[in-house]
């Protein structure tokens, strides 16, 4: 590559990923299973449909096209695009990141451009994490000496037998450099070492970070070791009893839960998850035979906990929390995202101030299952608890019971659930419930958690619903596609996502007449048919050249994808479309009629031709007129050129028009 050429890809975090990568990504990933994932898909034809993700319906209105590997949304937050936009919103994700994700998920190596980045490598990360967790499991099951059978002895207290412990592959850290001697005998440097939170430098020299503890390793969605959590063995005065590892490139204690590889399938089958308080606690229910256990990791239960596990489906999300105060703060701090998901959250606190590990050690799983099964929705359970602690018998007590409950309802002020708890809390004080939600509605909002986004929103900021535009028919329906009710004139007018800073929106003026408004709508309908069937449009190329678009990132879209050779599969050509405008994925998304029934595919390409060719051709009837009155009587011979070209024009329209109206007519 010489000094002048610029290398194509796209920077995120000081690297730059390759255009090649992007496309290795989005060629592995499979989008139906992706959004699959979270989303129930019924096949129609040749694509799938269900409810939105990020909105709330009850009818589907969101379209997946395994061909095209597009989506979109039909509904009120008419949103759409590619493998990689699903992503960035599903998982709040910047544009690099969304690819490093499928990257992950595909088991794919990025070659990024490190000359802005000092980091290892993510991959080279995993492999010595995953190294130090077979050194760690090797040192417990075979080590002599204090160490490694203290460590045997406390897990053995906890009923976890060798079985267990090769089953979680648990470990032993003796630290006093031993790791960091090991993984240096496997070539890696200090740097990386460090980077991987598996050593720190201490007086200049390089240490375990790990001392003397019994090790619980972490693992990402796939299996492979991102991080651990080291329980203390000989209590010291200044050492934390649970010590984990610091966020990394690979691991965030607030995105990740503790044995999520090994309980997702189960929290799919089920709809359930259980969320535990620690790593013990989870591999007691799981030995127990309830496999869909998981754990917050070193921190406070998140909402991006909550969206990992909605990606399995979850409708209900049992907290266990410990019958102490520490639990009863953390049932308080998930409050706040009773109403940022659709499954409902419920709490179990056990007899006696057991955990689960000590539960199960006297119990049998039935009871816990009784124990489960007899959960309390969590806000009943933060009123109940909280409640019991107030003296109600005086007024000026319960205003300073309204003062501090409402605390903790702030973070609900603007949601819908607000009615029902106000109500609630009123009732339990003696109040108003007027007066109780006003004292809720004033109180700011304690530590909202910064990566708090809500997923269900209800239509985005500066656009209009979209009540106007005719609800996509079932393709079932015995239905004839009428061009009107698909694109009406304003249904691009304001309902769609902006685009990047400097960028023309999506939406369509309303300084545009109807027919430019119309024609914008036809052309990415015309579009979206290129997109999913590509060869029955090419006989079309020579009448489209002649065509006046109303947006031109339309026509280069149009004869990028045109421009691929006969037979290419369809994400292929909008990855050719991608390559010239950015934001293709989400114009070529949006297309109706593709779905449509009662016309087969050559008939649509060919009224959509008709359409985009007719409101073209009313274009330059308006322009040529817009000259001629310019003109005036000086017009000359380039008046009558002017006039015989309208002329022909109009026949030209009367003849689409009669021919359009005759196919919406059958």
């Amino acid at each position: 590559m010489g000094t002048g050429e610029r290398r194509r890809g796209v920077r995120g975090g000081g690297r730059l990923i390759s255009d090649e990568d992007k496309e290795r990504v989005r060629q592995a990933t499979d989008i139906v299973q992706l959004v699959g994932e979270t989303v129930e898909l019924r096949q129609r034809g040749r694509e799938f449909w269900g409810c939105c993700p990020f909105h709330h319906e009850k009818t589907p209105s969101f379209k997946v096209d395994p061909a095209t590997g597009l989506w979109h949304c039909f509904g009120a937050c008419s949103e759409g695009g590619d493998v990689f936009k699903y992503v960035m919103k599903r998982e709040n994700l910047s544009f690099p990141d969304s690819i490093r994700y499928l990257a992950d998920r595909a088991g794919i190596e990025l070659n990024e451009d490190r000359s802005a980045s000092r980091g290892p490598r993510k991959n080279r990360l995993i492999e010595e994490l995953t190294l130090a967790d077979d050194y760690y499991h090797t040192l417990l099951m075979r080590g002599r000496g204090d160490g490694p059978a203290a460590a045997r002895a406390y897990l053995s207290g906890r009923g976890f037998g060798s079985d267990v412990c090769r089953r979680w592959h648990l470990g032993y850290a003796p630290g006093r450099g031993s790791l960091v001697a090991y993984l240096r005998g496997k070539g890696f440097s200090p740097k990386e070492m460090i980077a991987a939170n598996l050593a720190v430098e201490r007086s200049g020299r390089l240490a375990d970070w790990f001392y003397d503890r019994a090790m619980f390793p972490i693992h990402d969605e796939q299996g492979r070791t991102i991080a651990f959590g080291g329980r203390i063995l000989r209590p010291a005065s200044n050492a934390p009893k649970y010590l984990n590892t610091r966020d990394t490139t690979v691991f965030n204690k607030g995105k990740h839960l503790f044995a999520y590889d090994c309980a997702k399938e189960t929290m799919a089958a089920t709809g359930t998850a259980v969320v535990c308080e620690g790593y013990t606690d989870v591999i007691a229910m799981h030995e127990a035979g309830f496999t869909n256990a998981v754990a917050a990791l070193g921190t406070a239960f998140r909402i991006d906990h909550i969206r990992l596990m909605e990606r399995q489906r979850v409708s209900r999300i049992i907290c266990m929390f410990d019958g102490d105060e520490a639990g009863q703060r953390a049932a308080e701090r998930a409050v706040q995202f009773i109403d940022k998901t659709s499954a409902s959250m419920v709490c179990v606190v056990l007899p006696d101030g057991q955990d689960p590990m000590e539960f199960l050690s006297s119990h049998d799983a039935s009871a816990m299952q009784a124990q489960l099964d007899a959960a309390v929705p969590l806000m009943d359970f933060v009123f109940t608890k909280r409640l019991a602690g107030y003296d109600l018998s005086a007024p000026g007590r319960r205003v300073k019971a309204l003062d501090e409950m409402a605390q903790l309802l702030a973070p609900l002020k603007n949601s819908v659930l607000l009615d029902e708890y106000a109500t609630q809390l009123a009732d339990a004080l003696g109040m108003d419930v007027s007066e109780t939600k006003r004292v809720i509605r004033e109180k700011p909002v304690k530590a909202a958690e910064p990566e708090v986004r809500e997923r269900h929103t209800e239509v985005p900021a500066g656009a209009r619903p979209r009540q106007a535009v005719r609800s996509v028919p079932d393709p079932e329906d015995d239905y004839v596609p009428v061009l009107e009710d698909y694109v009406p004139a304003d249904a691009y007018d304001g309902a769609e996502p902006v685009a990047p800073a400097g960028g023309t929106p999506f939406s369509v003026s309303r300084m545009l007449s109807g027919d430019e408004r119309m024609q914008v709508a036809v052309e990415r309908e015309l579009l979206s048919m290129l997109a999913a069937m590509p060869d029955e449009v090419r006989p079309y190329a020579d009448r489209l050249a002649d065509v006046m678009w109303a947006d031109a990132r339309h026509e280069g879209m149009a004869w990028a994808m045109l421009a691929t050779p006969e037979g290419t599969e369809p994400a292929d050509v909008v990855a050719a479309a991608t390559a010239v405008e950015p934001e293709a994925p989400q114009i070529l998304s949006s297309g109706r009629v593709v779905s449509s029934p009662g016309m087969d595919s050559r008939e649509k390409v060919a009224f959509l031709v008709d359409s985009v060719e007719l409101y073209s051709c009313k274009r330059r009837v308006r322009e040529i007129k817009a000259r001629l009155r310019q003109a005036g009587d000086a017009g000359g011979q380039d008046a009558e050129a002017l006039f015989e070209q309208a002329t022909a024009l109009q026949k030209r329209i009367n003849a689409l028009t009669k021919k359009l109206s005759a196919v919406v007519e059958q």
